[in-house]
């Protein structure tokens, strides 16, 4: 009998505790494709969950990177009692429908790429536009005398992606640098590799590489180091990732402009955790939360990765 009332009890502190978990509201952050660029939005992500106790929290990515599948993630979260949503939208432009679909039963939010057109309630990120230019600057300042830029990307059609491309023409216009072209991969790792190869091959007046998605950069370090020629193409950067770094801190990427996804995670769960609580204070008048860009360089490349590593826990 006391071993009968042992295994019940357990039983019941189980169901109890499922059923506590599955009566807090739960709050999403959902991303754009399986990249180690969101590792830091979801360390921010589980520093919020700390500090709201009486939320479940969860970090999702989709099975792939496609609008189709993101959507579908979306529809899946509601089904199961998500109360608040914020995402990462791969089409903006083709998802329109869906994210209004979506917002028109819960509070849903943008955050990285953003869908203007649609009911979301406001964008938590980057001014990709004011990156993009950082990132032009960047390039005009180590070419002085001018240069020919191809740029890759992972999603052409991504607002993150054309408003990055828009910012850095914009930036050079004038100097005698110019993109004249960018390659998209769909996050697709081999294919970003092999569009810088094949430029390599195919274009020997390119003179300069602009990686605008985290791994994009790498991708063309690797390629640059295995035709022996780190060193003699400028290389531009977006993101933090560790080899992209290294680049900088060697000297062979001229630098890296830098969001900050941590805070993406983390003032994106509390926002969203104020507004299902009726406080819409925090949401400007034009649905714009803009965490600041900055660019890292061999001057300040060390003290930026000691503040990852503080973040992510080493």
């Amino acid at each position: 009998m006391k071993l009968w009332m042992t295994a019940a009890s357990a039983a019941l502190m189980a169901l109890a505790s499922t059923a506590g978990a599955q009566d807090r509201p739960q709050l999403a952050f959902v991303v754009n494709a399986a990249s180690d660029f969101w590792k830091l939005a979801e360390a921010g992500v589980n520093a919020a969950q700390a500090e709201l106790p009486d939320y479940e929290v969860q970090f999702r990515y989709p099975a792939q990177g496609t609008a189709a599948l993101q959507n579908a993630l979306m529809d899946d979260l509601v089904a199961a009692g998500t109360d608040a949503i914020m995402i990462s939208s791969v089409d903006p432009a083709t998802s329109t429908d869906a994210f209004n679909r979506i917002a028109g039963q819960i509070p849903l939010f943008t955050t990285d790429s953003d869908a203007p057109d649609s009911d979301r309630i406001a964008y938590l990120g980057s001014s990709n536009t004011d990156a993009g230019v950082q990132a032009g600057e960047m390039a005009a300042a180590a070419m002085p005398d001018g240069g020919t830029c191809m740029g890759f990307v992972g999603f052409l059609g991504a607002d993150n992606a054309r408003e990055r491309i828009e910012g850095f023409r914009q930036a050079v216009e004038g100097t005698g640098v110019e993109l004249v072209d960018v390659r998209g991969d769909d996050v697709d790792f081999a294919r970003a590799r092999s569009n810088v190869d094949d430029v390599l091959a195919a274009n020997p007046e390119v003179d300069c590489m602009v990686g605008f998605y985290s791994y994009n950069t790498p991708k063309i370090y690797e390629a640059l180091q295995a035709a022996g020629r780190l060193g003699e193409i400028t290389v531009i950067g977006f993101d933090e990732d560790p080899i992209t770094l290294g680049g900088v801190r060697e000297g062979t990427i001229a630098g890296t402009v830098v969001q900050d996804p941590y805070q993406w995670g983390y003032q994106g769960m509390h926002l969203m955790a104020s507004y299902i609580e009726g406080d819409s204070s925090e949401i400007p008048e034009d649905g714009l939360i803009i965490v600041p860009t900055k660019v890292i360089d061999q001057e300040n490349v060390d003290a930026f990765e000691a503040e990852l590593r503080e973040r992510i826990g080493g």
